[in-house]
């Protein structure tokens, strides 16, 4: 999955299959920056893990010069800051700010896609909720335009790069379609220009492993509530 190099002072602690992980692989292959990857079983956190990251205990985390990083959005601000080159966010000021805006916006508005652990009338709302964003993402974020920014991949795209990763096998996992093929045809076209990018093309997850995968975790979500 990852590649290092001998003496690198990158180290990159993660779990599969993590969306957020792979916003960190992303930033870090477009920028050319050599890594060394710790995979983490999280039901059996490493002493590394609590060391670098003692107060969420979470991954992913980035550890540069023996110092670590935590929170995906922070660690990508912390890649773009210290690696310069093939730069994920716009020169002008006001185009940096409204990349940090839709961030922003998915940072708020992730936790209304739990469509997975539910049935019934509360999946129906929540499927109505997560339509309501992505309405807003196709029309206001995008609006047309190949990447959130412009012509070029950028932050916001990785921020949201999840949308093209893991939704699709989430709703195929349930058994249900929150993007319709006649629906969201600017994040339609969108979802195929991001997938096309070949950094994001060599570094997805395997389709049918994640599709087992949230499979296994939905019906663990459903045996827990009915128990």
């Amino acid at each position: 999955m990852v590649v290092s190099a001998t003496m690198v002072d990158v180290k990159l602690l993660g779990a599969w299959p993590s969306s957020f992980l792979y916003r960190v692989i992303w930033a870090l292959r477009l920028k050319g920056v050599k890594y060394e990857y710790v995979e983490e079983n999280l039901f059996n956190k490493s002493d590394l893990l609590l060391q670098y990251n003692p107060i969420h205990k979470k991954i992913p985390v980035l550890v540069h010069g023996g110092k670590p990083i935590a929170e995906s959005i922070v660690i990508l601000e912390y890649i773009e800051e210290v690696w310069p080159q093939n730069p994920l966010l716009p020169t002008d000021h006001y185009e940096r700010a409204a990349a940090r805006f839709w961030t922003k916006f998915e940072e708020d508005t992730l936790n209304i896609f739990h469509f997975l652990p539910t049935v019934g009338e509360e999946q129906e709302r929540a499927i109505k909720e997560a339509k309501g964003i992505l309405r807003i993402i196709d029309e206001q974020g995008l609006g047309g335009k190949k990447f959130f920014g412009g012509e070029e991949i950028g932050l916001t795209d990785i921020a949201f790069g999840w949308i093209a990763g893991w939704l699709r096998i989430m709703e195929e996992a349930v058994g249900l379609k929150l993007i319709e093929d006649d629906s969201f045809p600017h994040l339609q076209a969108w979802i195929e220009n991001f997938k096309a990018v070949p950094v994001i093309k060599e570094n997805l997850p395997d389709h049918n492993e994640m599709l087992a995968y949230f499979k296994q975790r939905r019906e663990m979500f459903i045996a827990s509530t009915t128990s």
